[in-house]
């Protein structure tokens, strides 16, 4: 078996206390080469105990027990055109692998559309982004959009789309921040940035307690500008059409640039965007 350095005890006791879970620094190992024998040696030796190795996958629910995967994705085996995400058919457009992206057509109706832009456009505020330094939100020049936040749950529509993102996703419901409604005007945009929470910020800890490490992002289309406002990929030169009624979905399973996972979202040229956005933690968002 590999031999376990202090160094790489001491990198693990830190991680874990940052809030990344076991199967996070699990990934990041053996893609730097470490045998499974030896990861889970490493890790057993950190923790501890049993239950911080199984920190992202608590038991108290019955629907957390049924989680196919350790990240959040939908279920692509035999490369479908369809899938079954409960009360609709959702089409797979676009796969990628890395990053890995996958473009979901038919996610939305029309009416789930309006309804959402309907119950968010009196609470819109200019959009804030998560301040790493403090753990609090600030305005942020790189966002010029306007947004708000619906609570999990909050109505008929909010809950339907929340269980069908579940379903599709195979992550649950609890795992996910409230659904963020943004509106970009035109000139509107959010340069390239990325979701994850940096580790080095001082501000970090504190936000992880809330619901560990975000692992994906899904940008779902509510309203079509006329030109312009595509959601890009600078790393690998992809751009993802605003088309209402689909989404994209971008996973990243370590807080790491090697993810790929920079995105932004391109100024709106011509007419309005508005987008809702859920962001997948590791574990239940309190």
């Amino acid at each position: 078996m590999q031999a376990i350095s202090p160094e790489l005890r001491a990198w693990l006791a830190s991680q874990l206390a940052a809030g990344h879970s076991a199967d996070t620094l699990r990934a990041s190992m053996r893609e730097a080469g470490w045998h499974n024998d030896a990861v889970d040696a490493a890790l057993s030796e950190i923790a501890g105990s049993q239950r911080v190795l199984t920190v992202s996958a608590p038991a108290q629910s019955p629907s957390r027990s049924q989680i196919a995967t350790r990240m959040p994705g939908p279920d692509l085996e035999g490369s479908p055109l369809y899938i079954d995400a409960g009360d609709r058919r959702v089409q797979v457009v676009q796969t990628l692998r890395h990053p890995r992206v996958i473009v979901f057509g038919n996610l939305l109706g029309p009416d789930e559309c309006e309804a959402l832009i309907a119950a968010a456009r009196e609470r819109l505020a200019r959009s804030l982004t998560v301040e790493t330094q403090t753990g609090g939100e600030a305005v942020n020049a790189d966002r010029t959009s306007d947004g708000m936040f619906f609570e999990r749950g909050e109505n008929a529509v909010v809950s339907r789309l929340e269980a069908r993102i579940a379903a599709l996703l195979r992550w649950p419901v609890e795992f996910g921040e409230g659904l963020q409604v943004l509106r970009y005007s035109p000139g509107a945009q959010y340069r390239p940035h990325y979701d994850y929470f940096d580790p080095k910020e001082p501000g970090t800890p504190s936000i992880l307690r809330r619901g560990g490490q975000r692992l994906a992002s899904l940008v779902m289309y509510l309203q079509e500008p006329t030109k312009g406002g595509a959601t890009t990929f600078p790393d690998v030169g992809l751009e993802v059409a605003p088309v209402r009624g689909s989404a994209v979905f971008f996973s990243y399973d370590r807080p790491d640039p090697a993810t790929r996972s920079l995105h932004g979202g391109a100024p709106v040229v011509e007419g309005e965007k508005w987008v809702a956005t859920k962001w997948l933690r590791e574990r239940e968002f309190v």
